[in-house]
């Protein structure tokens, strides 16, 4: 049971990562889960690119792809984000780097914990489980 985090083709972010697994471990408990094994792959664009074209024939970048290997209520999975489109997001909403990041790595375990962002009222749903989880960071 473990969250690990690598990263392929970019320079590992400056982040904390004993108490971001904490705290990504209190989110899921938040929603009845527990954590299973989960990688975070830290990448480029180019490589988000790749992984959204091979996997999911999706030809377009994106700040991260969520591979669901979960079964029953332990969370299990591979989390591709792209720090460069993380970067470019925050920028674009004149958000702060880190808050934006912290936001994807959990984006990424809320979709785990069953919480959908593609249909109709759904973006708004994840956007206040993802504020709601970016509070408990605090």
């Amino acid at each position: 049971m473990a969250v690990t985090y690598q990263t392929e083709g970019v320079k590992m972010p400056d982040i904390k990562k004993r108490e971001t697994t904490e705290w990504i471990k209190s989110v899921a408990a938040a929603y009845g889960k527990r954590i299973g094994e989960i990688a975070y792959i830290f990448c480029s664009d180019e490589k988000i690119l790749e992984v959204n074209r091979q996997y999911l024939q999706h030809d377009y970048y994106t700040d991260i792809i969520t591979f669901d290997y979960c079964e029953g209520n332990r969370l299990a999975g591979d989390l591709f984000i792209s720090l460069d489109t993380v970067k470019t997001n925050a920028e674009q909403f004149e958000a702060d780097y880190n808050t934006e990041l912290h936001r994807v790595i959990i984006h990424g375990i809320l979709h785990l914990c069953g919480i959908n962002d593609k249909g109709p009222g759904e973006r708004e749903i994840m956007e206040e489980a993802e504020n709601k989880a970016l509070e408990m960071r605090k």
